[in-house]
């Protein structure tokens, strides 16, 4: 079983011959570092599950940028306004290191309700999970402070300890130099 077929199965129950088709759709990619997924102004025409590296979803803000989300192996990687509306990105993603992808085209997604019966409802249970999860960060970010954050951000995922400073302080809202305090602090006196 590929990574992909243990992401969408950890999120929908779907028998194996709408797994088959489903993932039919999804073709090994591979951005090397540096490489862009997508560039701000541009309409997404891609949806990936990040199977290795590290991708960073930022926004230019005043000549800053500005890091909202930094993606690990195990996540889906789009702008959704672009899938659904054909909206143009207000963001760009970013490989810092060679990533490995599971991709399917814009077209192909929006078809798959012709092929698999049940998308609809597996798509809407995907969708709600993936809400779920950017509501419980945007209330990390936003109401715990900078020390709780980091915990919460290492609770999801331990790699975060390894991302550059300036992108994860960016992403917390605060300066690195705060964000190596808080490491510093809690590498001295870890949580038990």
């Amino acid at each position: 079983m590929t990574e992909l077929e243990q992401y969408l199965r950890s999120y929908m129950s779907i028998n194996d011959e709408d797994m088959r088709i489903l993932t039919s759709y999804f073709h090994p990619t591979t951005l090397e570092k540096g490489d862009y997924f997508l560039k701000a102004g541009r309409v997404c025409d891609k949806l990936s599950f990040h199977r290795s590296g590290l991708m960073r979803v930022y926004t230019e803000y005043y000549d800053k940028e500005v890091t909202q989300w930094l993606s690990f192996k195990g996540n889906l990687i789009a702008d959704i306004n672009g899938i659904v509306s054909d909206r143009p990105a207000l963001y760009s993603i970013q490989a810092l290191t060679r990533s490995d992808l599971y991709t399917i085209s814009k077209k192909d997604y929006n078809n798959l309700a012709q092929h698999v019966p049940n998308w609809l409802a597996l798509e809407r249970v995907l969708i709600a999970r993936c809400f779920g999860f950017m509501e419980q960060r945007i209330f990390a970010m936003l109401a715990m402070p900078a020390e709780q954050q980091y915990q919460y951000l290492l609770g999801i995922n331990p790699d975060f300890n390894q991302v550059p400073l300036k992108y994860l302080a960016s992403m917390m809202g605060i300066t690195p130099e705060s964000l190596s305090r808080v490491r510093n602090k809690l590498a001295a006196h870890p949580v038990q």
